[in-house]
């Protein structure tokens, strides 16, 4: 197959060059021909862009979402909608666009729909490293180590380490809360409690305003909240933070502590938000939509809505997204392996 025209030399060309060279022939239910490689991508579309996402509208991964349905709008000459398929922890959606096959849909997923979905229920009807295809890491972000202000046992006054060395001496009296068995914050916590010789009782709420009112209410003596929610019940003076996940400090909680500095060494953890396409779409058109994702994101309007909501910026070609997946898929994948986490 002859190798599509270099437009310009950015990345753009580079990755439609790269991925456009293993395009193979595909044809339409009718088993009619169609164009193929760039000239099928310069092509398309032909109808208008479908963003599936599988969570509710006013979500973050839904406000991620439309933020970026006006300007791929624009760059594509279509309408780009975007629609809701709730459930399953954004499972019924994502296994919508992996059973797409009419090269005209998209996912907005969340990385536990693109690491571990599997690993945590063997149940799941799609394979998220066999059946999506990587397009864009969009935005990444810590947690927060959050605990309430007034708590027995723990002063106050009490700093991070004191914090753990409390949480220590309490074993399994602790708890812990989180939007739900699998999700990041509970892999992430148990991943904490190997790190820290922690061991406070997971337990599962609805979403994480719910797991914030636990501990305000006292019920629970920790949790990883997203930096927003956190920040807010900080600020209020309900909350404290003990450090952030990331292994320094995240620009959007500048004042938090990473929690490697707080002497949890060789702890990291983020959640993200990325792009994902079925891998059945043609890779020529996979190459042309990373290519225009990546450019929005990285643009200083995107930079500043995104991390309004919450996020910081990556913007990556398909291949950083994939290494990011294989990277997380290893990491939280030993911790549900050697905690024997599943699905309820």
């Amino acid at each position: 197959m002859p190798r599509p025209p270099c437009l310009t030399p950015s990345r753009r060309a580079s990755l439609l060059l790269a991925l456009a060279a293993v395009v193979s022939p595909w044809c339409h239910a009718q088993g009619s021909a169609v164009p193929t490689g760039a000239g099928a991508a310069a092509a398309w579309p032909t109808k208008p862009l479908r963003i599936i996402v599988g969570f509710p509208a006013g979500t973050s991964p839904d406000l991620t979402a439309r933020a970026f349905s006006e300007p791929l709008s624009k760059a594509l000459g279509q309408p780009v909608i975007v629609e809701n398929r709730v459930g399953a922890g954004g499972n019924i959606g994502a296994d919508a666009v992996a059973k797409s096959r009419d090269d005209h849909t998209i996912g907005l997923m969340i990385n536990g729909n693109m690491t571990i979905a599997k690993m945590i229920n063997p149940a799941v009807p799609y394979d998220p490293l066999k059946d999506l295809a990587p397009l864009s890491l969009i935005g990444t972000s810590p947690l927060v180590l959050t605990a309430p202000v007034a708590q027995p046992g723990v002063p106050a006054s009490a700093d991070a380490r004191e914090f753990f060395a409390a949480a220590r001496a309490a074993g399994d009296t602790w708890s812990y809360g989180t939007p739900g068995v699998g999700t990041v914050g509970h892999i992430g916590t148990e991943l904490l409690k190997s790190h820290s010789s922690i061991n406070p009782v997971h337990i599962p709420y609805p979403g994480y305003p719910q797991v914030a009112t636990a501990m305000l209410g006292g019920q629970l003596q920790m949790a990883m909240l997203p930096p927003a929610l956190a920040q807010a019940q900080v600020r209020a003076g309900k909350l404290r933070a003990i450090g952030v996940t990331s292994t320094v400090r995240s620009p959007l909680v500048p004042d938090v502590p990473s929690l490697a500095e707080v002497g949890i060494r060789g702890f990291n953890l983020e959640i993200w938000n990325a792009f994902a396409a079925p891998a059945t779409m043609p890779a020529a058109i996979q190459a042309r939509l990373a290519a225009l994702i990546g450019d929005i994101a990285r643009s200083d309007e995107m930079r500043t809505k995104l991390f309004q909501q919450g996020w910081q910026v990556a913007g990556t070609s398909p291949e950083g997204l994939a290494n990011r997946i294989q990277a997380d898929t290893r990491l939280l994948g030993d911790v549900i392996a050697r905690r024997g986490i599943k699905a309820e």
